[in-house]
């Protein structure tokens, strides 16, 4: 179905999404030691819904550097190592006289709102996962119409602490302790944590109402669900081993409303758990294992499979 690209999204999507990891980890726990998050009652992986919007933000970071086809309003909100408050003092700046007495930490609810449309329109993230900007510099807060669920393994995993060594010490002092002690640098002990392997599950959500809000457009839709499907390709790290998107699959409703109810729509697609007795090690081990029913959907839903029907979905 065709699209004009910068028309506002004015239907609702619901997403499934499948990925893995081996020999790494996909999101460390900073309570627990920097090991792979998991609920501790059922012993599955989880990979937070920030996690996976920072990987989305990464990408898009670099395709819009790299790829020359995005235009202005693609900047990063939440950037690493970034500053929010500076780009609130932007939008402050580039809308209002900031030499005007008092301009900057002015919470008028016109210029509030100015401010709020500015950030939507500049940033990325802004007008899909929304934002709370209220700080001293006040530009509002904004509810995203992208939004995505945890990501949970379908069969227990099994987190390992590794140990490993840097045949090298970090200063003068440590090496020459090493020196004395064995007669030469050693080097320095350390540990790092691992899944063997894991196929994790998560859900999304595109809601239109809110990407009326935002100005949410089909392009942004479109580079979203390319950012799921590629993003763990510039994610690359010794930490966190091979990492892929295994499936992506779209369910478009002919409304904004929807026509069907989201958990229905991901019923639709199952993963068969292994089980306990043969610990997964390979996407091999669940691939005949991945059912899609596509056969008797809900009036008004079509179901498609990214990345293959990616064109056909956004075909201007």
């Amino acid at each position: 179905m065709a699209k004009d690209l910068n028309a506002i999204v004015d239907k609702r999507y619901d997403l499934v999404l499948l990925f893995d990891v081996t020999d790494g980890n996909p999101n460390g726990d900073p309570d627990a030691g920097n090991l792979p998050r998991l609920d501790p009652q059922t012993m599955q992986g989880i990979v937070t819904d920030g996690c996976l919007k920072r990987k989305v933000r990464d990408y898009v970071t670099v395709r819009r550097a790299e790829g020359g086809d995005l235009g202005d309003g693609y900047d990063i909100y939440i950037q690493v190592g970034g500053i929010l408050e500076r780009e609130h003092v932007n939008a402050y700046g580039a809308l209002f006289d900031m030499d005007e007495p008092g301009a900057r930490a002015n919470k008028e609810v016109d210029k509030t709102m100015a401010a709020r449309r500015w950030m939507c329109q500049r940033f990325f993230d802004v007008r899909a996962f929304g934002a709370v900007m209220s700080l001293g510099v006040n530009c509002g807060q904004v509810r995203g119409p992208a939004q995505l669920t945890f990501g949970r393994s379908v069969d227990p995993i099994a987190p390992q602490e590794i140990t490993i060594v840097r045949k090298a010490v970090a200063t003068e002092k440590e090496g020459e302790k090493q020196k004395e002690k064995h007669g030469y640098i050693t080097g320095t002990m350390g540990r790092k944590s691992a899944v063997p392997y894991g196929l994790y599950a998560g859900y999304g959500f595109i809601n239109p109402f809110l990407a009326k809000d935002t100005g949410f457009t089909y392009a942004d839709l479109s580079l979203f669900l390319e950012a799921l499907v590629r993003m763990f390709d510039l994610d690359r790290s010794a930490s966190r081993g091979l990492m892929a998107t295994r499936g992506l699959y779209v369910f478009e409703h002919a409304s904004g409303l929807g026509n069907a109810a989201s958990h229905e729509l991901f019923s639709r697609v199952r993963v068969e758990p292994l089980g306990l007795e043969t610990p997964p090690r390979r996407f091999e081990d669940y691939r005949p294992r991945i059912t899609v029913d596509r056969e008797g959907l809900p009036q008004g839903v079509t179901l498609y499979e990214l990345p293959a029907q990616h064109g056909e979905l956004f075909a201007t």
